[in-house]
């Protein structure tokens, strides 16, 4: 039996997975649509596996992805999305998603991935191990996001989504001001002046999708 977390930001399909997962013998302890309750509630229920949404409404699972790998937290996650971007799938594998399967798939390639991921082995449904070719294969020095750290990658996310420095230090527990120079820094780093500017190469590259992250 694997104690699953979910976060998806429609309860239907938490509601769904959780049926299907219990019927195959697994234990769901606790499900979430908002990243910042999801990391207290994992740990606490001592979650082996996540099940991760890429599109929280206004916010991004990438974000919760990103605090996972900071705090090096031992808890499997596998990306459960309907987003098939290609920089998708590079960004999560690359902040630790063992698993990346798209919505629509199976429900036993679900649970293919679910096995892999508790026995510590990648997996990647059959449409999502093309995407990631896509992307290794491409110019990394043509993306300027290759420069940026976990952290300032996080920032962005939540910068072009609208957020001010104020709610993005509340949700990371940092300081307006860290989070100020770290905007700041990014910033430098990309080469743009304002934040409409930050919003177009996030698209550009696809960090974000062009209606929303």
């Amino acid at each position: 039996m694997t104690r699953l977390y979910l976060v998806d930001d429609h309860q239907i399909m938490r509601e769904g997975l959780r049926a299907l997962l219990q019927a195959l013998g697994h234990e769901v302890v606790g499900e979430s649509a908002d990243p910042t309750e999801a990391l207290a509630e994992m740990q606490r229920f001592g979650a082996e596996v996540l099940l991760l949404d890429l599109n929280l409404g206004g916010r991004s699972g990438l974000e919760l992805l990103a605090e996972l790998q900071r705090r090096r937290l031992p808890i499997r996650c596998v990306v459960l999305t309907m987003s098939a971007q290609p920089h998708h799938v590079a960004e999560a594998l690359r902040l630790g998603a063992i698993g990346y399967v798209l919505k629509g798939s199976t429900g036993s390639e679900l649970v293919n991935a679910i096995n892999a991921a508790v026995q510590g082995k990648r997996y990647l449904g059959p449409d999502v191990a093309d995407l990631a070719i896509q992307v290794l294969t491409e110019d990394e020095d043509a993306d300027p996001l290759h420069a940026l750290s976990p952290r300032e990658r996080q920032i962005i996310v939540m910068v072009v989504t609208g957020k001010s420095s104020s709610q993005i230090g509340t949700e990371l527990h940092l300081s307006p001001k860290t989070v100020a120079t770290y905007r700041s820094r990014l910033m430098t780093k990309l080469g743009v002046d304002d934040v409409p500017g930050l919003v177009r190469l996030a698209i550009r590259h696809k960090l974000i999708d062009s209606d929303g992250p």
